[in-house]
């Protein structure tokens, strides 16, 4: 069974990987190059920035679940364990917007809100 998680787990960073570089290349890239893009808070810089850092906090999640069947698959995953691993992973996805959008898009703060408070719980 815990190789089945192991696998699991390895096929979840995989998969991440290959969302954000291939997204990346294939679909964001071509999408910026359109010259209608919305222009929100006045220049469609927002707009990029705001969808990339949505395309790219969906790695971040499978990351976290991938990291979640691992500990999983040692068969002993305890509460705070899987607490700190939610938290980790709530906080590296608010770093997201904080960067690509500068603050500006205030998802940051809820996602750091959610990973503190499991950090929290979890000690």
């Amino acid at each position: 069974m815990a190789e089945l998680l192991y696998f699991a787990a390895f096929l979840s960073v995989a998969l991440g990987i290959a969302h954000s570089v291939l997204g990346e290349k294939y679909i964001l890239a071509r999408l910026f190059r359109r010259a209608d893009l919305p222009k929100l808070f006045g220049s469609p810089e927002f707009t990029v920035r705001t969808l990339r850092f949505a395309w790219h906090i969906t790695t971040v999640a499978w990351f976290g679940f991938g990291v979640l069947l691992l500990y999983a698959g040692r068969g002993d995953l305890a509460v705070s364990e899987m607490l700190n691993i939610i938290g980790a992973t709530f906080v590296v996805s608010g770093v997201l917007p904080l960067v690509f959008t500068r603050g500006r898009h205030l998802a940051w703060l809820i996602l750091f809100a959610i990973g503190g408070i499991a950090l929290w719980c979890a000690a």
